[in-house]
């Protein structure tokens, strides 16, 4: 069977570096899709300059795929229809999967046929051992490429070794990996597993470590790789710290791209905001906390800023943490440069339109 492949364009926009934020879950009071305020969301993204974007990942919920809710297909389809309607050819169009082999494979059937490039596949999976996430992933890249996904411990994520990553990019359709363990040591040894299969050149490294976004776009790691000594470093971010901020976000990753191209005066810009950009994720994704608020913070800032309606979650339990929302507001009005205030009060209501 021929491996599937990306669109150019998408292809091409992976490899050069993108901002892609990971799609937040826009809930009424009920708890059921606010499908205006859904579209809204991705319009904004559009708009803001994401080179990409995630949707069916953790930040939208993996809930949507209880069957109490069912809410991966309208959710992907609603993505898929504003992506159709508004975007250019090279944004590229993730969906990520999740659950055992039968059911992530079903998800990227579902996923290639509502016109997504390539799927983000989920490392939690019950009882799955390395070896049955590598299968796994070899099934679901029979169908569309793949973008692989170190997940952090705190919300359920395994713990993999150089040797996974190593094979795990040694699979054909595997097109990038997003690395997200929130940890320094784990980062690297993802780095080396792929630089370890010799499919270096065709992987695109994607930092998820929202507590050290700014540290991972100006890293260099020197590798060893079959070819000898290399030197990789990631050229964008798949992030749910980008579902908020995402134009500033752009200007952010166009910032790294001159730094690491010798603008001196760019990587002294960066290393000034760094912290900040710490300071507003710890807000927003509550680490203090364990990360309980996590996605009701990705929530409550774009509440604040209009977008949202509420920090509702699918699962009742989950909820912004006591001061979480005060957080918010400190850090929005912190750094301004950080935040997409200004922008989206001046289109807001053509989004909701």
């Amino acid at each position: 069977m021929a491996v599937p492949t990306l669109r150019p364009e998408a292809a091409a926009t992976l490899a050069r570096g993108a901002v892609i934020p990971a799609h937040p879950l826009a809930l009424t009071a009920e708890r059921r899709i606010d499908e205006r305020r859904q579209r809204a969301l991705t319009r904004y993204y559009l708009d803001a300059g994401a080179g990409g974007i995630a949707v069916g990942v953790h930040t939208t919920q993996f809930e949507i795929r209880d069957p109490e809710h069912a809410l991966l297909e309208p959710v992907l389809a609603l993505a898929a229809e504003e992506l159709d309607a508004r975007a250019s050819a090279d944004v590229v169009r993730i969906a990520g999967v999740a659950g055992g082999t039968a059911q992530a494979v079903a998800e990227a059937e579902l996923a290639r046929d509502l016109g997504y490039d390539a799927v983000l596949v989920s490392p939690r999976v019950a009882g799955a051992d390395e070896r049955a996430l590598l299968e796994r992933a070899r099934a679901v890249g029979e169908v569309l490429p793949v973008v692989g996904f170190y997940l952090q411990t705190a919300i359920g994520g395994p713990v993999l070794d150089r040797d996974f990553w190593r094979e795990f990019a040694s699979i054909p359709a595997v097109v990038a990996v997003k690395a997200a363990p929130f940890d320094r040591y784990r980062t690297l040894e993802l780095v080396r597993g792929v630089a370890a299969s010799g499919r270096a050149d065709e992987i695109a490294l994607y930092t998820g470590n929202d507590d050290a976004i700014v540290a991972d776009l100006l890293s260099e790691f020197h590798v060893e790789s079959p070819d000898g000594p290399r030197t990789l470093r990631f050229v964008g971010g798949l992030l749910g710290q980008w579902a908020v901020g995402t134009r500033a976000a752009v200007a952010l990753l166009e910032r790294a791209q001159r730094a690491m191209a010798g603008d001196a005066e760019a990587y002294r810009e960066l290393g000034l905001v760094a912290s900040d950009m710490v300071d507003v994720n710890q807000a927003v994704f509550d680490p203090g906390n364990d990360f309980h608020g996590v996605i009701a913070g990705v929530h409550e800032m774009l509440r604040q800023q209009g977008l949202l309606d509420g920090t509702w979650c699918l699962d009742p339990a989950e909820g912004l943490s006591p001061g979480q929302a005060a957080e918010i507001e400190r850090v929005r009005h912190a750094y301004p440069a950080l935040n997409d205030d200004a922008f989206i009060a001046e289109n807001l209501e053509a989004w909701l339109a």
